[in-house]
């Protein structure tokens, strides 16, 4: 009788760090080889996969403990807000180009005012140029935001996995 296959959440942790290390590799990609213009939106969806993977690698160190376990439930609600950003700028993406929708006001928000803060210091890396409403590349009939909405989907089932089966017994 063959063996069965233990996943622990330990693997799980490090592959969703290397998941969210490879969404941030392809963003930077992307945005290189097609040109693309970031938005705040895209800029606050890069750092929080830079959030996961950091997050994700100390659920992994520490899965053992009580520690980890916090972190893990960190890296799940990193990954539901993820879910929820993406969504908001698919949402923007599908209204007309004449809207009232926009993902800056006349006032910047907490969140574009941080990703100006890190642009400030960091340009390389954070700096906005372009506008959420414009889908950028659109790959199999999906925008960027699209894809980026089914990659955190799948952080957050992967975080909620790790996360059951270091409840359900000892990694």
């Amino acid at each position: 009788m063959p063996a069965m296959i233990s996943i622990r959440p330990r693997a799980i942790w490090m592959a969703l760090a290397a998941a969210s290390a490879t969404a941030v590799a392809v963003s930077f990609f992307l945005t290189e080889w097609r040109l693309l213009e970031a938005c705040h939106l895209c800029i606050f969806q890069r750092l929080l996969f830079m959030l996961l993977v950091v997050l994700s690698v100390v659920a992994a160190l520490a899965a053992t403990h009580l520690l980890g376990r916090l972190v893990g439930v960190m890296a799940a609600a990193v990954a539901a807000l993820g879910i929820g950003i993406a969504a908001y700028q698919s949402r923007l993406q599908r209204q007309a180009v004449d809207s009232l929708f926009s993902c800056t006001g006349e006032e910047l928000g907490p969140l574009e005012r941080l990703v100006e803060w890190l642009g400030g210091h960091w340009p390389a890396l954070f700096m906005p140029s372009g506008f959420c409403e414009d889908p950028g590349a659109v790959f199999f009939g999906l925008s960027l935001a699209n894809w980026t909405l089914i990659v955190f989907a799948l952080c957050l089932v992967a975080a909620a996995w790790a996360l059951w089966l270091g409840w359900r017994r000892p990694v």
